[in-house]
């Protein structure tokens, strides 16, 4: 790829910069790919998906064990697919990272957390990558645009937000 296809501005933003006239969905939606892509791929070095990330969190994250359809009910809109979550759910089982009460709920086992706790210095190692050369401050700016943006065209901004 041409370096100047790489799509990368180093210029003062100005008001009369010509980055102010283009897209915010294009950029978004590269900006998007290239980071999961990237955060996937460290994952899939040390042989673990994102979803699954997802499910050690969720299972860990709540006041009182959830459900296996509470955790699908909670994540599948992150997801590929619809039944994407509940597939991880037993993928987890069958490693050994989560176990299921009498009463149905899920658990972290030992092993679980170790990998929890992994991966969550992982996605810290990523953000770092991501986040290079860009100050908190930006970063918040650049979050209050988005969901400013989001606000403008749907509403409240809600749907599917994960935080």
């Amino acid at each position: 790829m041409p370096e100047r296809s790489r799509h990368r501005y180093t210029g003062p933003l100005t008001r009369a910069s010509p980055l102010a006239t283009q897209p915010v969905g294009y950029w978004c939606g590269l900006a998007q790919a290239a980071v999961t892509r990237h955060l996937r791929d460290a994952m899939a070095r040390i042989d673990v998906t994102q979803p699954q990330y997802w499910v050690l969190n969720r299972v860990n994250g709540g006041p009182a064990a959830p459900s296996r359809e509470e955790v699908v009910a909670q994540l599948t809109h992150l997801a590929d697919g619809p039944h994407e979550i509940a597939r991880v759910v037993d993928q987890l089982l069958h490693r050994e990272w989560l176990r299921i009460d009498d009463g149905q709920c899920l658990h972290l086992t030992d092993a679980g957390e170790v990998a929890r706790v992994r991966l969550r210095e992982l996605a810290t190692e990523v953000r770092a990558v991501v986040h290079q050369g860009i100050s908190d401050e930006e970063y918040v700016a650049a979050l209050k645009v988005l969901r400013r943006m989001v606000t403008n065209v749907d509403g409240d901004g809600a749907p599917g937000n994960p935080f």
